[in-house]
């Protein structure tokens, strides 16, 4: 969803800094209902004339109708007319504020982000080397081939590979890389926790993303409540999803298909006993069968 605002989309006209403290001004005052300057305080480690100054300039530059002081609240609230200007709006970005302030939380204990309580899941980080992810990355910017051993459940003794990557992919339980495999001579996807050794970089490839048919190819997914459900069942299961006219249509990569599917906890090879434990099934199988993992 890309959000439309009145700056110059052809000009970059706000420091990196300074938009990601007008960003958390649109989404503490949208999702938690009121702003003070303690937010940007201590989430950026500004003093709070510095704060009271951002959010007077955001005010006058960005949203000019979109916060107004209450004195009762002792901070800013969202008007009836609010409109994101520089984020999508959606509850995504406020949970993912609410993440990433976990995320500091652990590492510096006494610092308190002033966000509302939450609580983040942490799964277990796989086991990832630096040494491995820098030639990785620099071999993706250069389009250069590595040679690298990698063990995988198939072939679980290290093996020498040569590959090609070009994306960095994460999905909710991993990361790995997509690269060209002169193994396969084709493109695969590398866990990158099973990488093994010290990647050497070589020469310069002559196959890119470009050249990655799946990854280029945009693919439709469509989800809709399991037909087993009752019809006010079904209408909760549209609603938790924001189905239209009772399905929901997921754009991804032909290469991510899978790894989406994974996302939404949907097996395609199976159907839960119940239907209250299915809920949504996927409406275009046939579609997109051909490009699911075997």
């Amino acid at each position: 969803m890309t959000t439309k605002t009145h700056l110059d989309e052809n000009i970059w006209p706000l420091r990196w800094d300074l938009l990601m403290r007008y960003r958390l001004i649109e989404i503490v005052a949208q999702w938690e209902g009121r702003l003070t300057t303690n937010h940007l305080c201590n989430s950026f480690g500004i003093g709070r004339q510095q704060a009271s100054k951002d959010i007077n300039q955001y005010l006058k530059e960005i949203g000019p109708e979109n916060l107004i002081y209450d004195k009762h609240l002792k901070g800013y609230k969202p008007t009836e007319n609010f409109t994101p200007k520089l984020t999508t709006g959606t509850a995504d970005e406020y949970l993912h504020v609410l993440s990433r302030n976990k995320d500091i939380a652990h590492t510096f204990s006494g610092l308190d982000l002033g966000l509302t309580n939450s609580e983040v899941l942490q799964v277990p980080i796989r086991n990832i080397k630096p040494h491995i992810i820098r030639p990785l990355v620099q071999a993706a910017r250069e389009k250069k081939r590595v040679e690298i051993d990698y063990i995988s459940l198939n072939s679980p003794i290290e093996e020498t590979r040569v590959i090609a990557p070009h994306t960095l992919v994460c999905t909710p339980l991993r990361w790995h890389i997509r690269a060209y495999c002169e193994k396969n001579r084709g493109f695969r996807d590398f866990v990158l926790s099973r990488f093994r050794g010290h990647p050497e970089i070589l020469t310069e490839s002559t196959l890119s993303v470009e050249d990655d048919e799946r990854w280029n190819r945009q693919v439709e997914i469509i989800i809709q409540p399991d037909s087993r459900l009752s019809e006010s069942q079904k209408s909760v299961i549209s609603h938790d999803y924001g189905m239209v006219d009772g399905q929901l249509k997921i754009e991804t990569r032909a290469a991510l298909i899978t790894y989406t599917l994974q996302a939404l906890n949907l097996d395609p090879k199976k159907l839960e006993a119940k239907a209250e434990a299915q809920q949504i099934i996927i409406a275009n199988l046939n579609e997109i069968e051909s490009f699911l993992f075997s």
